[in-house]
């Protein structure tokens, strides 16, 4: 006998996976497979993120190459006493001068800005290993997002096979006699909204692998992983020790507080006076003669004493210094609580793992009793909701522990794999 609510309902859920599926083949079609994570992470050096961080040092480098530079010198030609009145008319008595200046930066202003380079570009490179391993930790989250997605979808289909189990044994009954009809419905019901729930998973698959190929910066995106990334980790006994002052955000801060300092040393010496220094030649027409000219000259500092750049530099010292105490707090917290959160995300685990044995045989004990008859449906239905509440707690807590293990391994200096970040 056909069911007409459910033949309607089918019509209206065709469309929707139809539309799911024709996307998820045309981006197969040009998608690839992801390699594996430490792969993956040493394939990205031209991603749009990685290059940002290069760009960063050869910045710092290109700045602290110009603080090398010295004053160009300067030629000047001047001509006198010409162009007047009587006797200056003409360039009989005219005076002509070829000059050369040089500026001669004194009181260690170069060297102070060359240190000031310095301490930039390793600034930059502290800065630079600190995005990495921020680049590390968003792609793993990525890479795992995409391996959840694919989980997820695994998890809803087993629902939907077993919903489906529990549907024609429900059938069977009510075909005997032994059940009402509404029964039927009812579980007919709960598979079309489980049949939803794949289509829901396979959409936020698009998307998590078009979330991962964009950090990778893979224009033809990914469509699966070569090599899963959640089995790999385990329990462990403990986690740490992390030294807080070895950690890529401290050292990070920490330069930053350094080139604060030299910045200001370079401001100090920038008010120092400049000695230009001149040399030439001048030729005497009313004499025919040639002379030698030499000179020296020195600005006085009465007005402009760089003061403003002076407290403008210390008071970025000032800044830096507080980030680099706020800094070392906050990675002493973070350290903190990332052993926690690994020790827990491991107990999670173990829990969960004894959650769905004990769902999974609760599960099985209510199918036999309804198939004899000693139990209602509404317990079967319930024992198989438990199962697939119990499936969805272990992935909850695989993605959990994905994510301290990420945190744990940005704090070591190295990628999730164990790969060490430069």
């Amino acid at each position: 006998m056909s069911d007409p609510i459910g033949s309607w309902r089918l019509c209206r859920a065709l469309p929707a996976v139809a539309s799911i599926g024709w996307a998820l083949v045309v981006t197969s079609a040009q998608a690839q497979t992801a390699p594996p994570f430490a792969q993956l992470y040493n394939d990205t050096r031209e991603a749009p993120r990685q290059v940002e961080l290069d760009a960063e040092i050869d910045r710092a480098e290109g700045m602290a190459l110009q603080a090398r530079s010295r004053p160009n010198p300067t030629v000047s030609v001047m001509t006198e006493n010409v162009a007047g009145q009587s006797p200056y008319r003409g360039f009989d008595r005219s005076e002509n001068t070829l000059q050369l200046n040089q500026a001669i930066e004194i009181g260690g202003k170069r060297s102070s800005r060359i240190a000031a380079g310095k301490a930039g570009v390793a600034a930059a490179q502290a800065r630079t290993r600190d995005g990495r391993l921020a680049y590390a930790y968003d792609l793993a989250m990525a890479y795992g997002a995409a391996e959840i997605a694919d989980r997820r979808i695994e998890l809803a289909e087993e629902e939907v096979d077993e919903a489906s189990g529990d549907m024609r044994a429900v059938q069977a009954l009510v075909q005997a006699g032994k059940e009402a009809r509404l029964r039927a419905l009812q579980v007919e019901t709960g598979v079309y909204a489980l049949r939803s729930l794949v289509d829901a998973a396979k959409a936020e698959r698009v998307g998590a692998y078009a979330r991962l190929a964009a950090l990778a910066g893979a224009e033809a995106g990914f469509s699966s992983l070569a090599e899963p990334l959640l089995p790999r980790f385990e329990a462990s006994t403990g986690y740490g020790p992390i030294d807080p002052l070895e950690t890529a955000p401290y050292l990070a801060a920490q330069a930053e507080r350094e080139a604060a300092r030299q910045r200001v040393s370079a401001a100090r010496r920038q008010a120092n006076p400049d000695v230009t220094v001149s040399v030439g030649v001048r030729r005497l027409e009313i004499d025919k003669a040639n002379a030698f000219i030499a000179g020296v000259s020195v600005p006085l500092p009465l007005f402009d004493r760089n003061r403003g750049n002076v407290n403008a530099a210390a008071a970025d010292l000032r800044a830096a210094e507080a980030r680099n105490a706020g800094m070392l707090l906050n990675v002493k917290a973070e350290i903190a609580a990332s052993l926690a959160l690994n020790e827990a995300a491991d107990a999670r685990i173990a829990a969960a793992d004894r959650t769905l044995r004990t769902a999974e045989e609760a599960y099985r004990l209510a199918r036999i009793a309804y198939e004899a008859g000693k139990s209602p449906l509404l317990e079967l239905l319930a024992a198989r909701h438990e199962v697939g509440v119990a499936r969805g707690v272990i992935l909850d807590a695989a993605a959990a522990r994905l994510e301290s293990r990420a945190r744990l391994a940005r704090l070591e200096g190295t990628t999730i794999t164990g790969e060490p970040v430069q």
